[in-house]
């Protein structure tokens, strides 16, 4: 038998597939060094350690409750999974390099925004496609500005871009991504068509795009443009950012999930 066709005669279930997501989590904490230098008065060190657990712990679950809602939700709970999974993955090496060398992780934590940035904007994307209302000039707008606010960042702080320029270009990407979640054509597609939880749930994690996004610009001015700001305040405040930007996000899509789902009846379903 070929190859192809013993593959299509098995069956994974839903259980057996989290078995798999299971184990490749559990393998996770070897891919980076290992942190035996923690000391107990670092809270940065600690900070990033249990940032990554929690990340590891969201995406267990965001993947176990794929089961409990309706088809078109699933999609928006893998990528909350991807998005902590992605994060967890940077915070092991983040950790380790703060760990050992007492410096600030740019370039790890840049790789990372760069990943799971974009997902978080396509989860408003992926909110008004389960209820019929996404356009791909949505999709589109908002993959792009996410590019346009992270990228001169990064290039500023590496030194390929004055630092000024890369801040200001940055914020305008921000800017336009509030206005398309807010004024454009997402803000009044959630206004108009989606139901109370969907509505409670984009309002709330449009608010983390505004409040909880706005620690890093003010992160990045206090740090590298006034120098005002010590690496190891930074770190533990953007630490704790991405723990509302990442962990809380997905919560709220979650929440919007699986009130839809237990809203619509078995044969409707």
């Amino acid at each position: 038998m070929k190859i192809k066709e013993l593959l299509n005669t098995l069956d994974f279930s839903g259980k057996t597939k989290m078995f798999f997501a299971f184990a490749l989590l559990m393998i996770l904490p070897g891919t980076a060094l290992a942190a035996g230098n923690l000391e107990p008065d670092d809270f940065v060190g600690i900070s990033f350690w249990l940032i990554s657990m929690a990340l590891m712990a969201s995406t267990v679950f965001f993947l176990w409750e794929t089961q409990s809602v309706t088809a078109k939700w699933k999609t928006s709970l893998v990528v909350s999974a991807l998005v902590t999974f992605i994060a967890a993955v940077h915070y092991f090496y983040m950790r380790d390099v703060w760990i050992e060398t007492g410096t600030s992780p740019t370039v790890f934590r840049y790789i990372d925004w760069l990943l799971t940035v974009p997902l978080l904007m396509i989860e408003f994307y992926l909110i008004l496609r389960a209820i019929g209302v996404a356009t791909a000039g949505i999709f589109w707008r908002l993959l792009i500005g996410t590019l346009v606010m992270l990228i001169p960042g990064y290039l500023a702080e590496a030194g390929y871009m004055n630092i000024t320029i890369g801040f200001v270009i940055g914020m305008l990407g921000w800017f336009y991504i509030l206005y398309e979640i807010f004024f454009g054509e997402a803000g009044k597609a959630a206004e108009q068509n989606a139901s109370p939880a969907v509505k409670y749930a984009y309002k709330a994690m449009r608010w983390i795009v505004t409040i909880g996004w706005a620690i890093y610009p003010i992160g990045y001015v206090a740090g590298y443009m006034l120098g005002a700001a010590s690496p190891e305040a930074l770190n533990i405040v953007y630490n704790l950012a991405d723990l509302v930007n990442k962990v809380a996000f997905g919560l709220l899509i979650w929440y919007a999930a699986t009130s839809e789902s237990q809203s619509v009846s078995p044969a409707a379903e």
